[in-house]
């Protein structure tokens, strides 16, 4: 029987290539992001870039991606039931209690989401997946758990589905089982140097059946209470990839990798920018051999001090034929650091005294339409499996009751879909407004139906306008009681001026002694 140390080895030389690059990749961006696998906790001096760009590329495009996937003041996700389960028995009573009651359910998943540390931890995989392309989240008990590349391989059928995973990390002796320590009291170390208090722990990660079976080894030993096994759409191991190759790779490629060679341009040119600053902004004296003055006579000299020579026996070494070169470089590192900025979707905005609103928030629409395709392979690899284990888990907990599936769906509202609202409620918006300011509110009021703007903007929204907006029969009944009113209003007022007339008050009536008079 192959052990998990042994497939570990085997499939860690499928990795190496990918390993390689992320390494790269991490040197020019964050180095201490990933690093080799036999590096162990080793201390090691880490290569310190010429440039900060792309370490600002990297966490800007981290910090959107995480509000995307993983919004703060909203949920990701919604509960709705089936559209094909729904009979004609369900009156809209019926379905704004469910919708009621779903949003409860939503408010207990996002506030056990909230308590936890999940954000830092899908944070710190988002890094990883713009650099290295690969990450692996495990869902424990106790939160969320990140494996870098360095920590775990993987294995895909031709469809790109994760058949096997293995992972390696380190504990400390004591946390050993006791048989496990008797029978190997020592570790020697890789090199056989000495001796280390640390272990290689191994989990074996398979997929058969329909379900996920795992177990923990050491030493080539199955650990005791470690076998565990999950369903296959509620597993708590997530196989992350930035980019994908159909069929033919097990690992994915990051977002740095794309633009690898800007990078590479950008860390030469500023290597030679900031050393070729240094030298120019060295000063050095030379004084003629035949010059009277001495050097150390120069070189004591205080500020505004006198001292005898001539001016044409000491002079400056300049740089001053090297400024056209000079300029060239930071002319081209400023368009390759834009162009690593529009790539990772850095906000540039025109800086000028006309510099409008209407072209910032056209440039900021610009920017999130990019990300559409950046995480639509996140919603689907990470979003839905981490929805659904929560769910899991609070339904075990008896934190959150039994919700069945063939009736009830949870839909990702969050990444690709939030941006396509987004989009309709900016055009939407567009669009009335510009029928108010070239025709006039008259026109809007005209030729645009009120209540249907209102629901177009709610869906837009993602807003439920079930018995939130009025229906038109109910707005017809009240227009049409306000119509009664304003008639019985009106008669009371006509009746009020009439009684009060001379004809129907007897006492503002003339005597017939006064109409003779009067005669």
């Amino acid at each position: 029987m192959t052990t998990a140390r042994e497939r570990y080895t085997k499939l860690s030389s499928d990795r190496h290539q990918f390993l390689d690059s992320a390494i790269e990749c991490s040197e020019l961006t964050l180095p201490y992001l990933i690093r080799q696998d036999n590096e162990g906790h080793n201390y090691k001096r880490l290569k310190t870039p010429w440039q900060s760009v792309g370490s600002k590329a990297v966490v800007t495009l981290a910090a959107k991606l995480m509000l995307a996937l993983l919004p703060p003041q909203t949920t990701f996700f919604k509960l709705q039931v089936k559209e094909d389960k729904l009979g004609e028995d369900i009156t809209a009573e019926i379905r704004s209690e469910l919708d009621l009651s779903f949003s409860k359910m939503e408010r207990t998943i996002m506030e056990a989401i909230a308590a936890t540390n999940d954000r830092v931890v899908v944070h710190q995989a988002l890094k990883h997946l713009i650099v290295g392309g690969n990450a692996l989240i495990f869902m424990g008990k106790e939160g969320l758990k990140h494996y870098p590349l360095n920590r775990y391989v993987v294995s895909r059928d031709g469809n790109g589905n994760v058949i096997e995973i293995v992972t390696k990390e380190s504990i400390h002796k004591k946390m050993l089982e006791k048989e496990i320590k008797e029978s190997h009291p020592n570790n020697v170390s890789e090199d056989g140097s000495g001796h280390d208090d640390e272990v290689d722990i191994y989990t074996h990660v398979k997929y058969d059946n329909g379900r996920w079976h795992w177990h923990q080894e050491c030493y080539d030993k199955v650990m005791t209470g470690t076998k565990s096994s999950a369903p296959k759409n509620a597993t708590p191991w997530l196989v992350l990839r930035f980019n994908t190759v159909d069929g033919s790779e097990d690992y994915g490629r990051g977002r740095v990798e794309e633009f690898l060679g800007d990078l590479r341009s950008l860390e030469a040119l500023s290597q030679a920018l900031v050393e070729g600053s240094a030298a120019a902004a060295k000063i050095v004296f030379l004084v003629s051999p035949s010059s009277t003055t001495k050097p150390q006579t120069l070189a004591n000299a205080g500020n505004g001090a006198i001292v005898q020579g001539r001016p044409d026996d000491v002079s400056v070494i300049t740089t001053g034929g090297k400024t056209a070169d000079f300029a060239t470089a930071a002319q081209l590192a400023q368009q390759l650091e834009r162009r690593i900025g529009e790539a990772f979707l850095q906000l540039n905005i025109r800086q000028s005294e006309r510099t409008t609103a209407e072209e910032v928030r056209l440039t900021q629409l610009e920017l999130e339409q990019q990300l559409g395709g950046l995480f639509s392979l996140l919603t689907v690899e990470f979003l839905v499996p981490y929805l659904n284990r929560t769910m899991m888990v609070l339904q075990r907990n008896g934190q959150l009751p039994k919700i069945p599936k063939d009736y009830v769906s949870p839909t990702i509202v969050a990444g690709v879909n939030a941006l396509g609202r987004g989009q309709d409620r900016e055009s939407l918006t567009t669009f009335i407004t510009t029928i108010a300011q070239t025709l006039g509110p008259e026109a809007l009021m005209k030729y645009i139906e009120p209540s249907e703007a209102i629901k177009r903007l709610a869906a837009a929204q993602g807003i439920d306008y079930l018995n939130l907006v009025k229906p038109e029969e109910k707005i017809q009944q009240e227009s049409q009681m306000q119509q009664q009113m304003a008639q019985q209003q009106s008669l009371v007022d006509q009746a009020g001026q009439l009684a009060s007339s001379p004809m129907m008050d007897p006492s503002k009536q003339p005597t017939e002694q006064q109409q003779l008079e009067n005669g």
